[in-house]
This record gives structure tokens, C-alpha cells and sequence, in this order.
């Protein structure tokens, strides 16, 4: 349920002018923690020429506990660890375009598991962003720029075939993939694509996704006796990746930036059948929709699940009273932890691509049909918001405390400790409390 395999997936962007016309709710009624936006940087020197960003998709807090970290905990003892808050839903996509363009979901537009307005066709996740990312940002200030499966940042801001902005997508196991980057860092020839490319020094800005843990904890839940041995050697890959910055002799000018996009929750259970029975005993025909599919000409409520269920009412259903309706329906099923309206979405900053209404599971207990043969593990829910975070290196403070970010804060830190602009249409802040000051201070 995470990145796009192959070069080939759609990169097709939903224009705001389709947007607008799919309708969007009224007031906000919940509301995500009151943070100021401070996402001009201008007054920023640059502190570090080098930031190592690092994605480990799935790396939920409580992941810490269960072996040691000795890589993540030396570069903790250089900076400050905490974590980082998500957009909703808490799908990779969409997180990491929040991670990389400092934007929420409202604004950038990537959106998950959602019913196409213009093809009316169920959809799966893309790499669309409706906005410029820390990746952009680097190269328009002059810097350089490769993304080692760092996904949703090809085609803004890293290409494949392109020294000054390189984009490679290596598969593999989180070691592969930073062994390639131990490559780039070395100047050492990597493949791009089709195309070979050797990178004459390091960049201004490597990113690095690795996703062992989120495929793990899918697989076999978050509680996986498998996990604390994936986080070591994953920790171990953190280690040489580190090393190779101090044997191409930039260690001292890097900051490191090392988060998760969302955290994970297991499900042993499936209540798919009693929420199709429940909305059809309220006067409903519900159908959950796959992607690629479209709703049956007879479906008033069409559901596309992605952890959460994305829900749209059609044709006569769609009124106010009918959405009332089937919110109150929802709501009805225990297995229903929470329902939220286009006016609760809005307040969560989330895609207007979205449905009139979203229902997030109780924990344990997912959107399927049947149950599941074991425990698997997903994400989706605002009960998977938070994520590991750490800061570490030049232009870091040292202990400064437990840092408590947001997604959306992180690209316009990045772009901070480089002193360089932050992308352009960023909502967040700059953790001013985990860096070094600004100039003039």
C-alpha cells in the first residue's frame, strides 16, 4: 500500500480546476495542534552544505524499544530525536509528498485511494504534487541533488540521467539501496534508468527511502517478532551510510535528517460485510470499489479503501440528508472508530480529492471482506500519525530537548540549515528550537 514500483506509474496531475468543480465541504470542526507557519527562511546563513535525508517508511515510535540503535543513537547524541506528526490519511504517498514539498494534502494534491472526479475511475496512490519540493528547491538555489528511491520527488527535482539532479530507483532491500548511495557519495558510477551516471562530488541533497519496516509490519503486523531484527540491520545500513560521509570527507558539513512517514497498527479482523450490510439496512447500495474499477451504475455509495475507507455518495444519495445518513450509519458500526465530513477534512488539511465522508476502523479490525490468515498491519487511520524523527550534525543543536515536528516542518528545516528558500508553497515552520540561530541572532 506504499510507493509506486516502477518508473511506469502515472504521474498525471488532477487539475485544481477539477478540484473545484468535485465540490468541497463547509467549517472546520476538529483540528490539528495550533503551530504557527514560519516557512521563510530568508534570514537563515547556511549552517551545513550537505543534508542526508533519510526515509524509512513505517518507522513507528514504538519500533525503539525493541533492539538497540547504536547509529541512530550516536547521531542522536549530535542533535535531538522526537516526532514527527502526518497528514491524513496516514497513507506514504501523500505523507511523503508532505515530508518533501512542506505542504499539506489541501495544497499539494497527492491523494490516496480516491474516485477519480474526471474519470470517475477508483484510483490507487501516484506521485502527483501540486507543489514544489525541497528537491525543486535545491536545484533552483544552485545546489545538486540525487535521490536514491526517495520516490516522490522524481520528476520534481531529480530526473533519471541527470548528475546535477539524479534520480535512481534500485528496488531491493534497504541495504541495496544504500549501497548505492555509498556509491554516489563516492563518485562511482550508478544506474539511472537506462542510463549510467557517475556523480562528480556529493550532493547538496541525497535522499534515501528505505520501506523493510513498512513491508514487514504489512505483512506480518506490528508486532512482528521479525521487526527489532529489520530495525538493527537497518540501523546498520544508517551506520555505513554516516561512514561514507566522513571517507569522502563531508561529515562535518552534513546534517542529517532521518524520519518515518507514518506509523503501523495490526488487524486481525475484517468488518468489510457488516458495513456493506449496515449502509444497505439504512437504504443504501453500497459497493466498495477497487482501483481501476468504476462504481456500478446502480451504487449509491461507493467505498475505496486504503486503511481508511474513502467514501462518496452518488447520484440522488448525494445531499446533505444523505450524507447525514450514511454518517450515522457508519457511525453505528462498533468497528467504526471515527467518521469524519468534508468540514472535519478540511480541518485536518486534508485532500479536497477526498469523499464526502471517511471512516477510519477501530483498531485491530480493518475494511476486509474476510479476515486476514494472521496479523497484518496498516496505516491510514489518525491513530498512525506519528513517526520517528531525528536531527543530527552541522547546524543541529545538541540536545536541545525532545523535538515534537510535523511533517509539513520538515522541508522548510532542511531548507534552513542550507539557507536556501524554502519550497514555495510551504505551510510549515522552521524548528528553530533544534537548530543553530539565524542570522542577526
Amino acid at each position: 500500500m506504499n510507493e509506486p514500483s516502477r518508473q511506469s506509474v502515472s504521474t498525471r496531475s488532477v487539475s485544481r480546476r477539477t478540484v473545484l468543480a468535485a465540490g468541497v465541504g463547509a467549517a472546520a470542526a476538529v483540528t490539528m495542534p495550533s503551530v504557527p507557519s514560519w516557512a521563510d527562511t530568508s534570514g537563515w546563513r547556511p549552517h551545513a552544505k550537505h543534508v542526508v535525508l533519510i526515509g524509512w517508511d513505517g518507522f513507528d515510535p514504538d519500533y525503539l524499544d525493541l533492539v538497540d540503535t547504536p547509529n541512530l543513537d550516536a547521531l542522536a547524541r549530535r542533535g535531538n530525536r522526537g516526532t514527527t506528526s502526518g497528514s491524513f490519511p496516514t497513507i506514504s504517498n501523500p505523507s511523503w509528498a508532505t515530508v518533501a514539498t512542506g505542504a499539506w494534502p489541501q495544497t499539494h494534491l497527492n491523494t490516496p485511494y480516491f474516485i477519480d472526479p474526471s474519470t470517475g475511475q477508483a484510483v490507487s496512490q501516484t506521485r502527483t504534487m501540486q507543489a514544489q519540493s525541497i528537491a525543486d528547491a535545491v536545484v533552483a538555489a544552485g545546489g545538486t541533488v540525487a535521490s536514491v528511491q526517495f520516490y516522490i520527488v522524481q520528476n520534481h527535482g531529480a530526473v533519471y540521467g541527470d548528475p546535477h539532479a539524479l534520480y535512481v530507483q534500485p528496488g531491493g532491500t534497504n541495504s541495496r539501496r544504500v549501497d548505492v548511495a555509498i556509491d554516489i557519495l563516492h563518485g562511482r558510477p550508478v544506474q539511472s534508468g537506462s542510463t549510467t551516471v557517475t556523480v562528480d562530488q556529493p550532493p547538496t541533497l541525497l535522499a534515501v527511502y528505505g520501506s523493510d519496516l513498512d513491508g514487514l509490519g504489512h505483512s506480518e503486523g506490528a508486532e512482528s517478532p521479525n521487526m527489532g531484527a529489520t530495525l538493527a540491520a537497518m540501523d546498520a545500513d544508517l551506520g555505513r551510510l554516516v561512514q561514507a560521509t566522513k571517507d569522502v570527507g563531508i561529515y562535518g558539513e552534513t546534517a542529517f535528517v532521518l524520519l518515518g512517514d507514518h506509523g503501523m497498527t495490526t488487524f486481525t479482523r475484517g468488518c468489510g460485510e457488516l458495513v456493506l450490510a449496515t449502509l444497505t439496512d439504512a437504504g443504501f447500495t453500497p459497493e466498495f470499489v477497487s482501483p481501476g474499477q468504476t462504481p456500478s451504475p446502480q451504487t449509491d455509495i461507493a467505498m475505496v479503501i486504503g486503511g481508511v475507507a474513502n467514501v462518496y455518495l452518488l447520484g440522488d444519495a448525494r445531499t446533505d440528508a444523505g450524507v447525514a445518513r450514511a454518517r450515522s450509519a457508519l457511525e453505528s458500526v462498533e468497528q467504526v472508530q471515527d467518521v469524519y465530513d468534508r468540514a472535519d477534512l478540511e480541518a485536518l488539511h486534508a485532500s479536497p480529492l477526498l469523499g464526502n465522508l471517511v471512516a477510519e476502523p477501530a483498531a485491530g479490525w480493518s475494511f476486509s471482506i474476510t479476515d486476514p490468515d494472521g496479523p497484518r498491519g496498516y496505516h491510514g487511520r489518525t491513530g498512525e500519525l506519528e513517526a520517528v524523527l531525528l536531527l543530527s550534525g552541522r547546524g543541529v543543536n545538541k540536545r536541545t530537548g525532545r523535538v515534537n515536528a510535523r511533517h509539513v516542518d520538515i522541508a522548510p528545516t532542511i531548507a534552513a540549515i542550507l539557507g536556501i528558500p524554502a519550497p514555495a508553497q510551504a505551510e510549515g515552520r522552521v524548528l528553530t528550537e533544534a537548530l543553530h540561530h539565524r542570522l542577526g541572532a
